[in-house]
């Protein structure tokens, strides 16, 4: 399985922008997606997961701006991202999790930049 994510770039502040990370290999519908991001601070923060039933979470500085979606046909993970701030500066990384046989895979992260 590989990942691989787009989307990224620059912004100013109260744009959007959409992330996609597009997922190779077999089983995707079975998968639990994530996106993280790890900013100046160097930490890997979850942003927003989905479930393979359609479930969904969000870290509680993006709830309300940020939606994260999956295609199951195209085997895509989409992350639109609305109202930015400079504070969502990060390289955004997206996550694919098989619980059961413990299988887990990244993307090689897309940089978001928000200008002020």
């Amino acid at each position: 399985v590989q990942l691989q994510a787009s989307g990224g770039g620059l912004v100013q502040a109260g744009g959007s922008l959409r992330l996609s990370c597009a997922v190779s290999g077999s089983s995707f519908s079975r998968f639990g997606a994530a996106w993280f991001r790890q900013g100046p601070s160097g930490h890997r923060d979850l942003v927003a997961t989905m479930g393979n039933g359609g479930d969904t979470t969000y870290a509680d500085s993006v709830k309300g701006r940020f939606t994260i979606s999956r295609d199951n046909a195209k085997s895509t993970v989409y992350l639109q991202m609305n109202s930015l701030k400079p504070e969502d500066t990060a390289v955004y990384y997206c996550n694919m999790v098989l619980t059961g046989p413990g299988l887990e895979y990244w993307g090689q992260g897309t940089l978001v930049t928000v200008s002020s």
